[in-house]
């Protein structure tokens, strides 16, 4: 799958083929190894390594993973089962045995781990020739090991790093057998023979290209190289460097999303690791103003306590503690000695066996580290930084800060959702307002074969799964992914200053004649305690449509007002697009104007959600697991604001943590909202919503949508005249009255 190009694409081959004749001369063949360690290298920090219990204790724990198979070497089986199974998952440890036998081998010295590897080198290089496509394949993309070639791609990416570390240990016959058996058919097979799927945009591609330029280096073979670089045509419309243009903003964000932005990150710095090794002259990590060394950093700061924002296709449960980032991390203080990244490293940490981690744990260990500046940051999507962003507002660097995450990014390709507008809130340490991610139980093999779930389309990817206005009861896109593609959000506007953040999009292409303005703001207010969330909407419809506004929330609902009735007989809320996924649980009538306070208890602290619409509506409390015969969704719950058919709707809403709750020392604190009320006014396209709070105390946010930050703004409502100037104003007082500026 590859994406629409809307950067003269023309222009971009040029630039590739431009790029790929740098250090066009063959490299001078050196010694193994030649990938992540250099010939000599390790022999040189030998003495070092012991020095530091970090980098020890990590070669011990390969040491130990490797300790069974010393004496007997794992089985090589015949391929049969899908993600999860069996032969899958011994295929995919033997490549990390393969990586960590070869790695063992240069650090000690010791022949042993050497002699696992070529054993297994060698009984791959029996099995393979007699392989054809996976029994099990997925559709488009089969592999021959493994059910899909992506998985195929890992597995050689790691299987080469073993062998470069073992080459010169093995006699000529015996690299002559690995070498023309296994590694060149297993690269052609992944480039010549998969064109389609080596010359794409995508995270396959990614991977493939890798596999097959990181081979090309320990093989010598310079046409292996270009290829990987350039594409299987060698002219720039396929391999590394077109992914490294079209895969990432100049900040470095990945458009697939932080999760597959971590899985893509190994291949992109292993191969970039190789290359600058074997030619440095190509100066590969200042490519594109060092956007491999901004993607390390950019894909930390998308997580929050440790864990990725599950945008898009993701697994919830991956964060910093993978692979993925071990390699990364190690690179990057390598090329950049940001001491800031030292605090990412700590016992637990799985520091890989290359000369940067090694360094890296030394300078860890020496007292070096600073705290990683965890900070707002608005990241600008596509090859240009043209096509939408993704916003992340954060209160303070602090383990237990507030942070929200507002989505307004391009569709993503194939891993995408239908979810423009999209929002999270994270606090206290813990996920508040949610993400689903994706409907799949990676490799495990009773749940499709550990594949992405029915579910996922009907569901994880359905608009409705999200924190944002759905229309009619339809999916943005009608669910059509190549429509999506072609457009995102746009009038971004976004600021951070202290004490009051804001962030604005807007979508007019996910329904037909329906335009949509979500304005967010993290504010901290000193008449409460914890920052608050405001989020505004602007919805035109050509048409009288229904507006649904669903928040999916973590945590234990305590009350609300008004209250809910509950549904003694629980029926769907709908029959498609996500609908019959969800229970009706509990209802209310909501008359225009009127306030519906939701309250929950997440962790140690209590959240409100405050609604207030200018149309009737209906309360909505919903539970997930609705036309789900195998089990296979999570029973979460979210709340959803159902609006009569209108043309336009203004909305508002707030949400405010507030008190404590501790079971362990049988106290609550504060577990009532301090916000009374919310008022908005509105003329002329512009809004001023009011907050009142305790003791009347009020939070004042004046909004223009226009930028010119001279141009002033008045408008005339109940309680004053408002003047500001520019975007927004945000004003506090601690009197009801309305505060003028000019």
């Amino acid at each position: 799958m590859s994406r629409r190009q809307t950067c003269r694409p023309w222009l971009l081959v040029l630039w590739c083929v431009a790029v790929g004749q740098v250090a066009s001369a063959a490299w001078a063949a050196a010694g193994h190894p030649r990938l992540l360690l250099g010939a000599g290298e390790t022999a040189a920090l030998r003495n070092e390594w012991p020095k530091s219990n970090l980098f020890a204790a990590a070669v011990a724990r390969a040491e130990a993973r490797l300790a069974p198979y010393l004496g007997d070497p794992p089985e090589v089986p015949v391929p049969r089962d899908a993600g999860g199974g069996g032969t899958h998952e011994r295929h995919k440890a033997n490549a990390i045995l393969l990586a960590d036998a070869g790695a063992l081998h240069q650090w000690t010295g010791e022949a042993r781990y050497a002699e696992l590897a070529r054993q297994l080198l060698l009984r791959y290089a029996e099995l393979y020739p007699r392989l054809g496509l996976h029994p099990e394949r997925s559709s488009g993309t089969p592999g021959r090991l493994f059910w899909q070639s992506l998985n195929e791609s890992v597995w050689l990416v790691h299987a080469i790093l073993g062998y470069d570390c073992i080459h010169d240990a093995l006699d000529v016959d015996e690299r002559r057998r690995i070498e023309n058996d296994l590694l060149r058919p297993m690269a052609q097979f992944l480039s010549i023979h998969s064109p389609g799927m080596f010359n794409s945009v995508h995270n396959h591609g990614t991977w493939a290209a890798a596999a097959v330029g990181m081979t090309g280096y320990v093989l010598d073979d310079e046409r292996m190289v270009r290829m990987a670089l350039l594409g299987t045509g060698g002219d720039g419309n396929g391999g590394y460097l077109l992914q490294l243009a079209q895969l990432f903003s100049p900040q470095g964000y990945y458009l697939e999303g932080p999760y597959y932005q971590r899985y893509a990150l190994m291949p992109f710095v292993l191969f970039a690791k190789a290359i600058d090794r074997n030619e440095p002259a190509r100066g590969i990590f200042a490519h594109r103003d060092g956007v491999l060394l901004k993607a390390i950093h950019t894909t930390i700061q998308l997580s929050y306590a440790g864990r990725f924002f599950p945008i898009n296709d993701a697994i919830r449960e991956k964060g910093l503690d993978t692979m993925e980032l071990d390699h990364a991390i190690a690179i990057a203080h390598g090329h950049t000695a940001n001491p800031a990244l030292l605090s990412l490293v700590d016992e637990r940490s799985h520091l890989v066996l290359s000369a940067d981690a090694l360094r890296l744990a030394l300078a860890k260990e020496a007292g070096a580290e600073q705290p990683f500046p965890y900070a707002s940051q608005h990241y600008r999507d596509g090859p240009a930084g043209d096509q939408g962003a993704l916003t992340v507002l954060r209160s303070g660097p602090g383990p237990e800060h507030s942070a929200l995450v507002f989505k307004a990014t391009s569709h993503g390709l194939g891993h995408g959702h239908f979810d423009r507008l999209h929002w999270m809130f994270y606090d206290n340490g813990a996920e508040v307002v949610a993400d689903y991610g994706a409907a799949r139980f990676l490799n495990v093999v009773q749940k499709a074969g550990g594949r992405y779930l029915p579910e996922n389309l009907s569901w994880a990817k359905q608009t409705v799964a999200h924190n944002t206005l759905v229309v009619n009861g339809q999916s943005q896109f009608q669910a059509n992914a190549e429509e999506a593609d072609a457009s995102w959000p746009t009038d971004h506007f976004h600021e951070a200053r202290a004490g009051a953040q804001i962030v604005s999009a807007v979508e007019d292409r996910a329904y037909p004649g329906v335009e949509l303005r979500r304005t967010m703001l993290l504010v901290d207010w000193p008449a409460l305690e914890r920052p608050v969330v405001l989020d505004v909407w602007r919805a035109r419809s050509v048409q009288a449509s229904r507006f649904d506004l669903p928040l999916h929330f973590k945590g234990q609902m305590i009350e609300s007002v008004p209250v809910l009735s509950a549904v003694p007989a629980w029926r769907e809320l709908g029959e498609g697009e996500g609908y019959r996924h969800l229970w009706l649980v509990g209802d209310a009538a909501l008359p225009a104007g009127a306030r519906w306070a939701f309250t929950w208890l997440q962790g140690r602290r209590f959240y409100t959600y405050s609604v207030f619409a200018n149309v009737d509506g209906r309360a909505h409390l919903a539970r997930l697991g609705a036309g789900d015969p195998n089990f296979n969704l999570r029973p979460e719950s979210a709340l959803l604001l159902r609006t009569a058919a209108a043309k336009e709707l203004s909305l508002v809403a707030v949400l405010e943590p507030h008190g404590e709750y501790d079971a362990a020392r049988e106290f609550t604190r504060g577990s009532v909202p301090r916000i009374a009320a919310v008022l908005r006014s509105s003329a002329a396209g512009k809004d001023v919503i009011t907050v009142i709070g305790p003791n009347e105390a009020q939070l004042q946010v004046a909004l223009s949508y226009q930028r010119d930050p001279d141009l002033q703004h008045v408008v005339e409502a109940e309680g004053g005249r408002f003047k500001w100037r520019g975007y927004y104003q945000v004003s506090m007082t601690d009197a009801i009255s309305p505060k003028e500026e000019s």
